[in-house]
């Protein structure tokens, strides 16, 4: 065989991670085991992926110092042997927010790609599948209520965008209400796709069966999503 040249198997095989790379992707496998099973042991963490206590502890004590998970005292049956009882992780806040900015990331990358092989119209059916259940779960209520006077018919809509993540509140103004959610589950996406932002206007206006002006969204830069509604111009609709 000359120099230089390679057998398949060696042609084939991924370059080797260094030792940074690889250490970088363990410290994200037992977060995702701490996320997904928390509160877990070093221990539990360790049997899941193959690799000794020692090494978990490592990782979770990094991960600690980070902020990203925190621990407590492990809930034990029997009767506690001696010496510190195992520590239990479970991630924090932080950690939450920081494998939200990771999924957002993923979601954006997804999105992209659909666009690319299914073309703008992506777009529009993504929007449908998200605001569909919104929809329907406002209608649900409507009927459930009889016959809703145009104020309840906002209320109600505001109930069902607080339930799935909107964080959404109502200050009434003369002749409307002002309908503002103050947290946006899709805002990375809005942001870089702003026709969410106008679909969803458009779904809030067919709903109430009224025309409604959105004045601020998150996605743009403003603190809240911030729309007003003409009151007397609401058509209950179920």
């Amino acid at each position: 065989m000359k120099t230089g040249t390679t057998t398949d198997g060696q042609r084939n095989a991924a370059p080797p991670q260094s030792a940074e790379t690889s250490e970088a992707s363990t410290r994200q496998r037992v977060f995702a085991e701490v996320l997904g099973h928390g509160p877990v042991t070093a221990s539990q963490v360790a049997r899941r992926l193959g690799l000794t206590d020692p090494a978990i502890r490592r990782h979770l004590d990094a991960l600690a110092a980070e902020g990203l998970v925190s621990s407590r005292d492990a809930l034990q049956r029997g009767p506690r042997g001696r010496g510190r009882p195992p520590q239990a992780y479970v991630v924090t806040e932080a950690g939450r927010a920081r494998f939200r900015k990771d999924y957002d990331r993923l979601a954006l990358s997804a999105f992209a790609e659909l666009i690319r092989a299914v073309g703008p119209m992506a777009i529009d059916r993504v929007a449908a599948a998200h605001f569909s259940p919104i929809g329907e779960e406002y209608r649900r209520r409507l009927a459930a209520d009889g016959a809703p006077d145009p104020q309840a018919a906002v209320a109600a809509l505001a109930g069902v965008l607080e339930e799935a993540g909107y964080a959404a509140s109502l200050s009434a103004l003369p002749g409307a209400e002002q309908l503002c959610q103050h947290h946006c589950p899709v805002a990375d996406i809005a942001r870089a796709y702003p026709q969410i932002c106008e679909i969803e206007t458009e779904l809030i206006a067919s709903l109430l069966g009224s025309h409604v002006q959105r004045l601020a969204t998150i996605a743009h830069g403003d603190g809240v999503c911030t729309t007003n509604i003409p009151v007397q111009k609401i058509e209950v609709r179920r």
